[in-house]
């Protein structure tokens, strides 16, 4: 893959968080309580050691934490990646072509570099811990400290959440939710 191209795909699914995909596969019928349709404004921050790494996207989070879908465009609403995931797939669709993972964590760590807690993210747009796994109170302000992420909500209200994690690489993941 060029460098170009490699950035553009990091690009597109860096939005992710979390990470998106694209297929065959169908999405499972939002009638469900769990399900959600989320879109809105995604920026990620990755700063590794060798390069610091940051996209933004718009974004749209669809179905739930282990079937799902999250569409990536840019600012002018060109698609820049659509990722999927169903219980041990995930796979991302970009310019045409298909990448498949064993699993949506190694489909964020392989485009990150770092991996995405894609999964909680649906409870953390939600501005709640998500149920998977035991959390805590945010210090200094509304939010919980939840997988080893600080998951701030002071600007929920306005539809902003933010989520940091400081260790073994800083990273930041911000969204600005419009519906």
């Amino acid at each position: 893959m060029t460098r170009s191209g490699g950035f553009r795909l990091r690009a597109g699914l860096a939005a992710m968080a979390l990470a998106g995909l694209a297929g065959c596969a169908s999405l499972p019928a939002p009638d469900e309580a769990l399900a959600l349709a989320v879109s809105g404004r995604l920026a990620v921050r990755v700063d590794a050691p060798q390069e610091v790494r940051s996209t933004t996207a718009v974004f749209e989070l669809l179905g739930r934490p282990d079937r799902g879908e999250l569409r990536l465009a840019s600012p002018l609403g060109t698609v820049l990646a659509v990722a999927r995931w169903q219980p041990g797939q995930a796979w991302v669709q970009t310019q045409g072509r298909r990448q498949d993972y064993a699993s949506l964590d190694e489909l964020t760590r392989e485009l990150m570099g770092e991996s995405l807690p894609v999964e909680a993210l649906f409870d953390w747009l939600r501005a709640r811990p998500w149920p998977g796994a035991s959390s805590r109170p945010r210090e200094g302000g509304p939010g919980f400290v939840q997988l080893g992420w600080t998951v701030e909500l002071d600007g929920a209200d306005q539809g902003l959440i933010v989520a940091r994690r400081a260790a073994p690489v800083p990273v930041t993941v911000r969204a600005r939710v419009d519906s």
